[in-house]
């Protein structure tokens, strides 16, 4: 099912992000976090993308889990990097024979530790992904005759690699008209910001719906990281003098950094967020909290196996 076709009712929707465990350690992590989590029943879980190298394997291995194991919805992100046109394809083959729904399409993150070369891509932005789900879509190759949903990215507090904020909405713009159906954002912690994007989309004639992208604080150690991602991430001064304040208390900080994500979560509904989306690092425990806390109701009781990793992911991961 795609994404949109749930999203037509009047309730937002709530869905979560995983990242393929590398470790047999950090698989039962994973396993014990999809356990925890699947009793929510959100409406779709995504799961991330290397940059290159064999957590590429993991990632579709992980979708695959979840969809044939559990009655949550995998939404695999796909990006341009250290790709070609067939690779992509036999990737999107490989998903359509799972009957997965929806892939998030995205430019990715520059490869850390090998040798890169991004003129070598076959798909130098996330626009130039979007058109090639679309003709697959087109080509009948999915079980859906509609093939897969498109999602993409959105930047709330603007993209890093594009500071002129008028040319980044005719990006973003130009992805909608190309065939995305809908926006994630990257995470933010002023809803102000959100609230902006989402004015500026209007503005433009994007009227697709933009799922808020939220990520609880929940060490001091793991704020610092928060810093770093995608450019860097503006923190509130209300939110940096609760931190300080606490900072050398584990416990308070992780309840700081929940009571912040579920106010920002109280507002988002409060001004009709179309979904929230959150990044929960493998671990169930902070977007559980919140869960309650909102006071949503389950969709209805998951009555799935437990999760177990594979054979064949055991492997992998032990590798």
């Amino acid at each position: 099912m795609h994404i949109t076709d749930i999203m037509r009712g009047d309730s937002p929707t709530f869905s979560f992000e995983f990242f393929p465990p590398k470790t047999p350690a950090a698989a039962e992590v994973l396993y014990q976090t999809i356990r925890d989590l699947e009793s929510y029943m959100p409406h779709f879980v995504s799961v991330t993308y290397g940059a290159g190298g064999s957590t590429r394997d993991l990632t579709h291995d992980l979708v695959e889990r979840i969809q044939h194991t559990t009655k949550l919805d995998p939404v695999p992100h796909l990006t341009c990097i250290c790709h070609n046109e067939d690779e992509i394809e036999a990737i999107l083959l490989r998903y359509a024979r799972s009957a997965i729904g929806n892939i998030l399409a995205l430019g990715g993150d520059r490869p850390r530790d090998i040798p890169y070369d991004k003129a070598r891509d076959s798909f130098q932005h996330a626009i130039d992904l979007v058109k090639f789900i679309r003709r697959f879509n087109e080509s009948g190759a999915h079980p859906n005759r509609r093939g897969f949903g498109i999602g993409v990215a959105g930047f709330p507090e603007g993209h890093p690699a594009t500071p002129n904020r008028l040319v980044e909405m005719d990006h973003l713009k130009a992805k909608v008209d190309a065939g995305a159906d809908y926006i994630v954002t990257q995470l933010f912690f002023d809803n102000r910001d959100f609230l902006d994007f989402r004015e500026r989309c209007a503005l433009v004639d994007i009227h697709i719906p933009i799922i808020a992208g939220i990520m609880p604080v929940t060490s001091m150690n793991g704020f610092k990281r928060i810093a770093e991602l995608a450019g860097g991430a503006r923190f509130p001064a209300k939110l940096l003098r609760a931190l300080q304040r606490c900072q050398n208390d584990p416990e308070m900080v992780r309840r700081v950094g929940v009571h912040f994500a579920l106010e920002q979560c109280h507002d988002l509904l409060d001004n009709n967020v179309a979904g929230i989306h959150f990044y929960t690092l493998n671990r169930s425990d902070a977007t559980r909290v919140i869960f309650d806390s909102l006071g949503i109701p389950r969709r209805r009781s998951a009555q799935a196996p437990a999760v177990q990793p594979s054979g064949e992911i055991r492997k992998r991961i032990a590798n």
